[in-house]
């Protein structure tokens, strides 16, 4: 059994955020804090996968710089357009 500790935060919120907030509350039957945590734990999971992709997205264009490696365009679209077609095609070969 993992046993998670929790800490109140501080959030200033401008009042017209407040009543929003307080209107979803009732909406969906919850509490003001439980639309408030939701929307945090959303938003930090959201930010942490474009991090990862933007950090894959640099990787990947460092090793293109040091290698050369790649694959046009055109062969990146006849690829997709063989999957899409629903044939199970392996991707192109990298060249440089």
């Amino acid at each position: 059994m993992e046993i998670t500790l929790k800490k109140a935060v501080a959030v200033k919120l401008d009042l017209a955020t407040r009543e929003r907030i307080k209107r979803l509350a009732v909406a969906r039957h919850r509490a003001p804090h439980w639309v408030m945590h939701e929307a945090i734990q959303q938003y930090v999971e959201r930010e942490e996968k474009r991090e990862s992709f933007k950090q894959d997205a640099v990787r990947a264009w460092d090793h293109y710089q040091a290698t050369g490696l790649h694959v046009t365009g055109d062969e990146a679209d006849a690829w997709l357009a063989k999957l899409e077609s629903g044939m199970d095609a392996p991707p192109p070969k990298c060249h440089v």
